[in-house]
């Protein structure tokens, strides 16, 4: 079979699909960091430049024809504008693809969308402000209205503490700080919008906004509800969702990732095959649900480390 082509291999989503792949499809990694890691993972890579470059989307494709890939992977939101934009080309090219629309792509990666999103599929969501904390009891929690990870995030526990944090962010979002659990639900949305798979784990340790330390759950109501919010923002393909469970068991949705996950690799250590039954979607053939399902209380204990049953 051709290789697959995957973006991103400097980050930790590219990271676990390359390894994810290993021995079931040859992979070509892309990334505009000459030393990203997953370049030399990969049984062929290239070094393309970013996503905001013009050259982005020619150099893409130059190295798929290169190297024969014809299936591509992109696990950077940020590229799925340019993409989407150039998805008659990848057509010409050869290289086949699962591009979530626009719009959905907007609604995640713009948090203020995000929240409007939620409230209008009353999805349970923090109380949240674009630049004020108005209606926004405190304490709180500002961040860029765009932005990965945990960078330029900060709490705020007063007002003077706010308005510092304000201060430092540009075009910040205020919302109301949540307690309790965080998890991260890795799922696979089918092209007709249903979800197809999904598995809850609890971030029971996170390092730079990605969790280090976690562990598997059931829940179903709350796998629900995030079927109920991927509809709302027309997602399709991989979504990482988070949010909080308090507790009292009330769940708050606070983010999704129109990508796969950093914590990707214990979501396929508990049995549920997101990657490859993905690259199948790509190719065109159904997404078996049936490869989707996970074993609850499967821990991951420090990244692309070991895993094991707790």
């Amino acid at each position: 079979m051709s290789p697959v082509l995957v973006t991103g291999a400097g980050g930790a989503a590219g990271i676990s699909v390359i390894r994810a792949l290993d021995g079931v499809r040859a992979t070509v990694a892309a990334d505009c960091d000459p030393l990203a890691a997953g370049l030399f993972l990969a049984g062929d890579a290239g070094v393309v430049p970013r996503a905001d470059d013009p050259a982005f989307v020619d150099q893409l494709l130059k190295l798929a024809d290169r190297t024969g890939a014809t299936t591509l992977v992109c696990t950077v939101a940020e590229e799925l504008p340019a993409l989407a934009a150039a998805a008659a080309d990848l057509d010409r090219a050869g290289l086949r693809h699962w591009l979530p629309a626009p719009g959905a792509v907007a609604a995640c990666v713009d948090k203020w969308a995000f929240a409007a999103a939620c409230t209008a599929a009353d999805v349970p969501a923090p109380a949240t402000g674009l630049g004020t904390a108005e209606n926004v009891p405190g304490p709180w929690i500002v961040k860029p209205r765009a932005g990965r990870g945990s960078r330029d995030v900060h709490a705020a526990d007063d007002a003077d503490d706010l308005a510092r944090a304000l201060a430092r962010v540009p075009d910040a979002l205020v919302q109301t700080r949540l307690d309790g659990t965080e998890f991260t639900i890795d799922a696979l949305v089918d092209r007709d919008g249903v979800l197809a798979g999904a598995v809850p784990r609890w971030r029971l340790v996170t390092k730079a906004g990605i969790s280090t330390v976690g562990r598997t759950f059931d829940h179903p109501e709350l796998v629900d509800a995030v079927a109920t919010l991927l509809v709302a923002v027309g997602l399709t393909g991989p979504a990482c969702v988070q949010g909080f469970v308090d507790d009292f068991g009330a769940f708050t949705f606070t983010e999704i990732n129109p990508r796969f996950s950093g914590g990707l690799p214990l979501s396929l250590a508990a049995g549920a095959d997101l990657v490859g039954e993905y690259v199948r979607g790509v190719d065109g053939l159904p997404v078996r649900r049936e490869r989707l399902g996970h074993r609850p209380g499967v821990t991951m204990m420090r990244h692309h480390a070991e895993v094991f049953t707790g």
